[in-house]
């Protein structure tokens, strides 16, 4: 599933894609083809993203709200040359207009809802890294109070949005914080780093559409040691890198299941 960062990277391209200029809206697929016609050749006036829900706004305050899911793809193509290709029947939802197109296909949510709608869910979820002006103490209300690991508290979206399991294996292991610790025993200062370097990490993952997480004395270049090869891209501590030394100590990265997720981390680096 994607994390927080594509979802802002998604919002910024849709805006510089399409924003302020009237498109066209379709669905191919068929199930969002009453709202797609409702929006057909109206302007889209702007676009947000918090955690891992994005919104599409168009006017009289209805937004298109897309959640990705575990298999939501989004394709920008380019028309200034060429036609758009004809869409296949998997495409819920397209906009076009004459320089661009984008298919959205496989997204678990992809629904027409009203300003009020959109707010409730804002209400539902945590705080968000990338969202400016959003409070970290709000989740450290939460978390100071549980019993529950701090490995599970940061997938948990309704207190920290946009978090998933690549920065939850990363920045516990850059603060060299235990998984298992449960969020009641962490301080204040150790959760505002932890909040502080996810902002810093997401930010770059929004520029660069990639997560790297290793510091520049663990790079390749800088430790002589191959690049990573992985699907997900980028250079990281502990994310699927089971049984493989630590970038760090040299202990082997271990992983568990914790919450039906993959969780990974390093017993030399992350001692409880």
């Amino acid at each position: 599933m994607p994390e927080g960062h594509t979802i802002h990277r998604l919002a910024a391209d849709y805006r510089e894609r399409f924003g302020g200029r009237p498109v066209r809206v379709s669905s191919p697929q068929g199930k969002f083809a009453d709202s797609a016609a409702l929006l057909d050749g109206t302007v889209l006036s702007r676009t947000d993203a918090h955690g891992k829900h994005l919104f599409l706004g168009f006017p009289g305050e209805e937004w298109v709200h897309i959640h990705l899911g575990l298999f939501g793809k989004v394709t920008f193509g380019d028309t200034a040359a060429a036609p758009a290709p004809p869409p296949t029947d998997t495409v819920r939802l397209r906009l076009a207009n004459p320089e661009s197109y984008v298919d959205l296909r496989g997204p678990t949510t992809c629904a027409l809802i009203t300003d009020a709608e959109k707010h409730s869910i804002h209400d539902r979820l945590g705080p968000d890294p990338l969202r400016d002006g959003d409070d970290p103490a709000r989740a450290w209300r939460r978390i100071a109070k549980s019993r529950t690991t701090i490995a599970a508290l940061l997938m948990d979206q309704k207190i920290v949005a946009g978090v998933g399991n690549v920065y939850r294996a990363e920045v516990l292991f850059r603060h060299g914080i235990d998984p298992y610790r449960a969020g009641k025993d962490l301080t204040e200062r150790e959760w505002r780093a932890i909040w502080d370097d996810l902002a810093a990490l997401m930010r770059e993952g929004v520029r660069l559409n990639r997560i790297d997480t290793v510091r520049p004395e663990h790079t390749p270049e800088a430790m002589g040691r191959p690049p990573r090869v992985d699907d997900h891209g980028g250079e990281v501590y502990v994310y699927r890198r089971a049984r493989q030394p630590c970038h760090v100590c040299g202990t082997a990265i271990r992983t568990a299941d914790l919450a039906h997720r993959n969780l990974f981390w390093c017993p030399g680096c992350q001692r409880a």
